[in-house]
């Protein structure tokens, strides 16, 4: 490893420059750096093993210059021991931490996998692309989702954005998810289909509102969605709209945004408000690619605080399918941001295909 030579190579040049040096200069203080670099990037054994030769190698100065029992090198052993054991301890500190979050990263994944599954890569003449990148690289728990399933004679597909974070955003989003597949065999029509996930999020398991949300209360958790019925054989899309960022399409190098009329509040939000929902309709042709996103996208800044583009860069992505247009988007949202996502984001994009295809 070489990161590993750094602090054996700070030893040996400092050993050997302070039995080289004039009686009255004393360099052992240095080598305490050895170990705290070592503890920045290695294990607690590796850190040991490191303080250990370092306090080896001031044994060795003293004794050729002095001799060990001299005070002035007795007290840089004892010091050199002692910052050595602290570093050490830190070091382990440090590792068992990146063990606990490798293990929670690890049941969060298995968690949203479990609860929204990868998306279908074809569903009749529609081909599906999704992704989700979490901001908590810690944790990867988050409200974003998306989900597709195929009905008669087309596909039903939701993308949708719960307030807040952490566990109770993510069972949130696993109601309504169940909610919404249940809903794509039993209710055929979209404005009614989306009325009842309004319900659902607004109720509990048992039909019974949840706390917080009586008749005249405040809204504790609310969810914004787009959720649209895609026709096989009609080129053309239906979209219901709950407060989320309007979807886009990609055609012929131009990018136009599924802006509706009237947009419904978020799911949740029903019972505040005599809500019909209605769908408007939008034409989505073979080779046109549609965009479904949340707002962490759209809110991603970078160093100078300005907002991702996301027009202009879909606009600017070349052809290569769905999969290629949502790598260089992630790509290209990751460097926009400088690596730090001040949101979870979910990403969908659908390609419509020739019927022979």
């Amino acid at each position: 490893m070489p990161l590993l030579a750094v602090p054996f190579a700070l030893i040996a040049v400092v050993t050997v420059v302070d039995l080289l040096a004039p009686p009255d200069v004393h360099l052992g203080p240095f080598l305490v750096a050895a170990p705290a670099v070592t503890a920045s990037f290695a294990g607690p054994r590796m850190t040991a093993l490191v303080g250990a030769v370092a306090v080896l190698a001031q044994s060795l100065v003293a004794g050729a210059r002095t001799s060990l029992t001299d005070l002035n090198h007795t007290y840089q052993i004892v010091a050199l021991f002692l910052i050595s054991v602290f570093v050490t301890f830190f070091a382990y500190l440090r590792e068992k931490h990146e063990r606990e979050m490798s293990h929670l990263r690890w049941v969060a994944q298995a968690v949203r996998q479990a609860v929204m599954p990868p998306l279908p890569e074809r569903s009749g003449a529609l081909h599906i692309s999704s992704v989700y990148l979490a901001a908590e690289a810690e944790a990867q728990l988050g409200g974003d989702l998306y989900a597709a399933v195929r009905q008669a004679g087309g596909t039903r597909v939701m993308v949708g954005d719960v307030r807040g974070k952490g566990l109770d955003a993510m069972g949130e989003a696993a109601g309504l998810l169940g909610a919404f597949r249940v809903l794509a065999h039993r209710e055929p029509g979209l404005p009614e289909a989306v009325a009842q996930l309004d319900a659902a999020v607004t109720a509990d398991g048992t039909g019974t509102m949840k706390p917080g949300r009586q008749e005249g209360g405040s809204a504790e958790a609310f969810v914004t969605a787009a959720v649209m019925d895609i026709p096989d054989t009609v080129p053309e899309l239906r979209l219901v709209s709950c407060g989320h960022p309007p979807p886009l399409i990609l055609r012929a190098g131009h990018v136009h945004a599924l802006d509706v009329g009237d947009p419904a509040p978020p799911l949740g939000l029903g019972h505040l408000l005599d809500v019909v929902f209605e769908e408007q309709t939008f034409a989505f042709g073979v080779g046109d690619v549609l965009l479904l996103y949340t707002d962490g996208v759209i809110e991603a800044r970078d160093a100078s605080g300005r907002f991702y583009p996301l027009s202009d860069r879909l606009a600017s992505c070349g052809g290569g399918g769905p999969d290629a247009l949502l790598q260089h988007l992630c790509a290209d949202l990751l460097d926009h941001a400088d690596g730090h996502l001040g949101d979870d984001v979910a990403m969908v994009a659908i390609e419509r295909l020739p019927a022979d295809r």
